[in-house]
């Protein structure tokens, strides 16, 4: 299945993975960050309808220099007493946060559309890409309606939310550690959507769904192999 699930993604096709029982049990929809369009867009939020994010690999981070948001958070809390109370440390299903800074690219206009956020999204990963990394600030406004997630150094090896699975994908598949992802929201339950309801929405369009424990093995794999 992960094989399916890395040509799938090189070719820019979404792929769907739930993390753990024991971890958030949901399942995000997942794509290459430089193929985004904007009926990916659509897709992801008429069907999948959680948080749209864009995690970036640890390295990526460091050298666009973006910050975790608590870092920023305990930045200003001298002067903003009240972001030292809003500190996330009771997490039920992790230790960190991954949430980043959220941007718009400067050639959008209210930011939000679909047009508009895979314009933000695709920009960013070509500005990856082409590690043109000082031009962040030059071509991108911040705040915006993409929020971008830090990974943790050595992704899987080291933290196994949504933000290092896609990673992982990025580094077998060979494309550009930035992706995208959305969690996968049930109508009726009002909570996430069921493996068994994820499972017929990716048979019946054609989508590659695994698991995150697929994705960690393969990843590990593909170490050894390196």
């Amino acid at each position: 299945m992960i094989d399916k699930a890395l040509e799938a993604f090189k070719k820019g096709e979404i792929v769907l993975i739930f993390d753990d029982d024991n971890r958030e049990r949901e399942t995000d929809m997942i794509v290459a960050a430089e193929f985004m369009t904007p009926q990916h867009m659509t897709t992801m939020r008429n069907d999948a309808g959680g948080l749209l994010c864009v995690p970036l690999s640890a390295e990526i981070s460091d050298e666009l220099g973006i910050p975790f948001m608590t870092d920023i958070m305990g930045a200003a809390s001298a002067k903003f007493p009240v972001l030292a109370e809003l500190s996330p440390t009771d997490i039920p299903y992790d230790e960190k946060s991954a949430f980043s800074i959220t941007i718009n690219h400067r050639k959008t206009f209210t930011g939000i559309t679909d047009s508009d956020r895979a314009c933000t999204i695709k920009e960013l990963a070509l500005l990856c890409k082409n590690k043109a990394y000082s031009d962040l600030g030059k071509y991108f406004r911040s705040p915006g309606h993409v929020t971008l997630l830090r990974a943790a150094e050595g992704h899987v090896q080291k933290r196994r939310g949504h933000t290092e699975l896609s990673i992982a994908l990025t580094e077998m598949a060979g494309t550009t550690p930035a992706a995208v992802c959305c969690e996968m929201m049930d109508d009726e339950s009002k909570g996430s959507m069921t493996t068994d309801d994820v499972e017929r929405y990716a048979e019946k369009n054609g989508l590659v769904f695994l698991s995150g424990a697929e994705v960690v093995d393969a990843y590990n794999e593909f170490i050894k192999s390196k």
